[in-house]
């Protein structure tokens, strides 16, 4: 067992007995017990009875969040002619196309997204394993390739998030700051979960949401009861 510090644990006394909270209670509970000096990003991780072994099981997708998550988003556009200005206009932060493989090629890293028109996956295709691992690949099931440039630099801008679920059946997402409130918090939160329960795959048996905790970068997990979600995708 790790050592914890002294304001963790007092923020663990609080919480202990905490084990059927809606995402309202469970949301202000991570609110209320941050301790760090630094504004904390707040995540949310559902553990889901799926086999993302078998494709038909894969859960992958994105969100636009309502309020945001809380830091500015640099992206990167793969395109050309007229495409290139489009992205411009709407306030990609780098646009090109062979001038930008051999950039990155180079180790150059300096965006948080990436968007490509589907005539220049043959270009992106040679920073393939460059990007892959990085959760950067542009990919059309998240809506990063696309010859609507405009509408996909501006959903990432304002907060527009990607998932994935991963091989022991869990999937988390960064949904916003501690510096939020609660409120706001709470509409990141749902709109998520919203959107992983609206994904479910027709394959999946059983139950689907097995266990899902909300928490702070510093603080403890704060289980949601996923009970209590029934109604969110209605």
């Amino acid at each position: 067992m790790p050592k914890r510090g002294k304001k963790y644990n007092e923020v663990m006394k609080k919480i202990t007995g905490d084990s059927s909270l809606g995402v309202f209670d469970a949301v202000k509970i991570v609110v209320e017990s941050s301790y760090a000096k630094f504004d904390e990003t707040v995540d949310v991780a559902a553990r889901l009875g799926v086999d993302p072994r078998h494709a038909d099981q894969m859960v992958r997708g994105s969100v636009v969040l309502p309020n945001g998550i809380g830091k500015a988003v640099r992206v990167l556009v793969f395109a050309k002619g007229e495409r290139e200005k489009e992205a411009q206009d709407a306030g990609a932060d780098f646009v090109g196309n062979e001038d930008l493989v051999e950039k990155i090629k180079g180790g150059w890293f300096d965006f948080d997204k990436v968007v490509a028109t589907p005539d220049m996956m043959g270009v992106v295709g040679k920073i393939g394993k460059i990007l892959g691992p990085r959760g950067l690949m542009p990919n059309a099931k998240t809506g990063t390739v696309t010859f609507d440039v405009t509408k996909a630099v501006t959903e990432l801008k304002a907060g527009k998030i990607e998932f994935r679920v991963e091989k022991a059946g869990i999937v988390h997402a960064p949904v916003g700051k501690v510096s939020f409130g609660v409120d706001k918090l709470v509409q990141n939160v749902s709109a998520f979960l919203e959107t992983v329960i609206r994904m479910k795959p027709a394959s999946s048996r059983g139950t689907y949401l097995r266990s899902i905790v909300v928490s702070s970068t510093m603080g403890p997990g704060i289980k949601i009861d996923t009970v209590m979600l029934k109604d969110l995708a209605k």
